[in-house]
């Protein structure tokens, strides 16, 4: 399946990320609706993937001090979240193509590292793309998480 994975542009392509996020972890997951968005939305850099049926994935990268307040205080480090692939998208490519859109992204802002939340299940698949998992395993919506970071290279 063809697709294509971009920088979300305009109230359209936010609303795709956003349906996107919306049918996996609140409809799949069981993920409080309340907890799916919050603030940081706003300000974040939304990834998008489309193929020719509509979108198949979505992200999202939070630089700056909404990043610092979730990373132990460093601006320079972005915080990758909202990873989210359609059921019919998976195992495609789609979430490694989203990562790699989202770390060019940070590369542009000039972000030294990525860090993320990585649900337990998804560690591997972090790992695969070059992310270290570190500290201990908690609870984040009620699912398992682990901490991950992984340094960009200009």
């Amino acid at each position: 399946m063809p697709y294509e994975a971009r920088v979300a542009e305009g109230d359209g392509d936010r609303d795709a990320c956003f349906a996107v996020r919306t049918e996996v972890f609140v409809g799949e997951q069981g993920v409080p609706a309340a907890l799916e968005s919050d603030a940081d939305d706003r300000g974040a850099v939304h990834v998008l993937a489309v193929g020719p049926d509509g979108p198949l994935g979505a992200g999202r990268l939070l630089h700056g001090p909404p990043a610092a307040a979730r990373n132990g205080g460093d601006e320079r480090v972005g915080v990758l979240g909202r990873l989210a692939v359609t059921r019919a998208a998976r195992r495609l490519g789609v979430g490694a193509a989203l990562v790699r859109t989202m770390e060019g992204e940070g590369r542009r802002l000039g972000l030294s590292a990525i860090d993320l939340h990585a649900q337990e299940s998804a560690t591997g698949f972090y790992e695969r793309l070059g992310y270290t998992a570190y500290g201990e395993e908690f609870r984040e919506a009620g699912i398992a998480h682990r901490s991950m970071r992984k340094p960009l290279q200009p």
